[in-house]
């Protein structure tokens, strides 16, 4: 890390703090019309945007404009919720004469701002988990200004987005501390920022292994602070036999879309499908195989997530335990899909075989019993989805996968597929780890914001106080 990486990430923390009392006493309409003016600048400056985008990610024109346009609709989705008055919210006790435990004072329940907010960009969402996403959007609901940390797979266009958010902000008066910008792809520049003492709580999207150590930074400072890191998922999909039976080509077809979407390269992508020893299995195999085989994709975000996508592919074409399921195609702008079938008891006593390929990659395991499918969602442990299809029925055994699939992931699905997270009030986006560090907290949807308050009881306190 250099001396002016250094230099950028402590003026822009002390910025934050400097203005971080100001932000947390801030009222409803300058904290909502903020977000409500990021929104309208995003999109009056999307065009460009999007053309700085796609030449620094490859994902496309179609996918870059629909993200813009939720990047947008979360913004002014905080906005209504600080106008709702959600980040000012108390709860009030009157007082009651006498000894406790029937008598007590007058208490009341407020949300207080935690401080400035680090926010780490993701790799693979340049518009909804980068500088104006929905990290960011949260944070300032809450009352705390922001620095993010540009990813370097879109650092262009990440200084573009925050000259778009520095003029709203000059144009409004407001102190351009509230959304610093800070950058280095070192992880000593994520750590220095993780461990600056001015830091209140950090969000983090990314790697296991970058978003671990982050962690371990920020629990083992002089004071600890609240690290709300996704990690990673594989996102098992289970299908009973009747619903193969009934539909087994549209649901191959909708499979094989969801696991080469964006190259493979989402957090919710399906990368461990459990199926039944069934015949209705075996069919379903050789028509993923057939919708999958063909698909083209385009390029990946970095030529490091492509590294890595190979070595996982290499480590199992060269594992005795796992076999290709088909021949790929040659290689296009980006990887051909894989397809690969995992002995399922190796899976279970094998933590190497249960590692995320970040790309148009999945595998298949055959189970023997509910048993067995309860056994392999515990070795799978924490994750972001679980997908469960045909379980329409009340019975002992569908009852026993769901309790299985709520036990292991934050957001459990009876139909569709994982792709695709909608920002709502009850969307959970996490889960146990090691999907994330804070399973009882969301980072999509508006329920993302709590996690930048922490509640104080003021007790017997003047008027002026509340």
């Amino acid at each position: 890390m250099s001396n002016s990486d250094i230099v950028a990430i402590d003026q822009a923390v002390a910025a934050a703090h400097e203005v971080s009392r100001q932000w947390a006493e801030s009222g409803v309409s300058v904290r909502a019309g903020l977000l409500d003016a990021f929104a309208d600048a995003l999109e009056n400056n999307q065009a460009d945007l999007i053309a700085l985008a796609d030449q620094e990610t490859h994902l496309g024109v179609p996918r870059l404009t629909g993200e813009v346009a939720r990047t947008a609709f979360q913004l002014r989705g905080f906005a209504d919720e600080v106008r709702n008055g959600e980040p000012y919210r108390r709860v009030d006790d009157p007082a009651v004469a006498g000894a406790p435990p029937a008598g007590r004072p007058a208490l009341s329940r407020v949300q207080q701002p935690l401080g400035p907010v680090a926010m780490f960009s993701a790799s693979n969402f340049p518009f909804a988990f980068s500088v104006l996403g929905g990290d960011t959007a949260s944070a300032l609901a809450a009352g705390c200004p922001v620095v993010v940390k540009a990813h370097s797979g879109h650092p262009q266009l990440s200084k573009a987005v925050h000259a778009v958010a520095q003029k709203v902000l000059s144009d409004l008066n407001l102190p351009a501390g509230l959304l610093g910008l800070v950058e280095g792809a070192s992880r000593a520049a994520g750590m220095h920022l993780v461990t600056h003492p001015q830091i209140a709580a950090v969000a983090f999207t990314g790697s296991f292994q970058g978003g671990t150590a982050l962690w371990k930074a920020a629990n083992e400072r002089a004071r600890p602070i609240p690290f709300f890191g996704e990690l990673g998922s594989i996102n098992p999909l289970l299908a009973l036999p009747g619903i193969l039976e009934r539909d087994a080509e549209g649901l191959a077809t909708t499979l094989a879309s969801s696991i080469t979407m964006g190259t493979g390269q989402f957090c919710t992508s399906p990368g461990v499908i459990l199926l039944f020893e069934h015949p209705a299995s075996d069919r379903f195999i050789s028509q993923l195989s057939t919708a999958l085989r063909p698909r083209t994709t385009h390029p990946m975000l970095t030529n490091g997530m492509r590294q890595g996508f190979e070595a996982g592919v290499a480590h199992l074409s060269a594992c005795n335990r796992a076999r290709a399921v088909f021949e790929p195609l040659p290689d296009g702008e980006g990887p051909a899909p894989r397809l690969f079938e995992i002995d399922t008891d190796a899976f279970i006593a094998d933590a190497a075989l249960r590692e995320e390929m970040f790309g148009p990659a999945a595998v298949i395991l055959k189970l023997r019993s509910v048993e067995h499918a309860v056994a392999v969602l515990d070795a799978i442990g924490g994750s972001l989805t679980a997908t469960l299809w045909g379980l329409d029925e009340d019975t002992e055994d569908n009852r026993t996968i769901v309790r299985a699939a709520r036990q292991v992931a934050g957001r459990v699905l009876f139909a569709g597929v994982p792709t695709g997270v909608a920002v709502c009030h009850a969307q959970e986006h996490g889960g146990p780890w090691p999907a994330s560090t804070r399973p009882d907290t969301t980072s999509v949807g508006y329920a993302a914001l709590q996690r930048f308050l922490r509640p104080v009881a003021l007790q017997d306190a003047p008027s002026w106080a509340l």
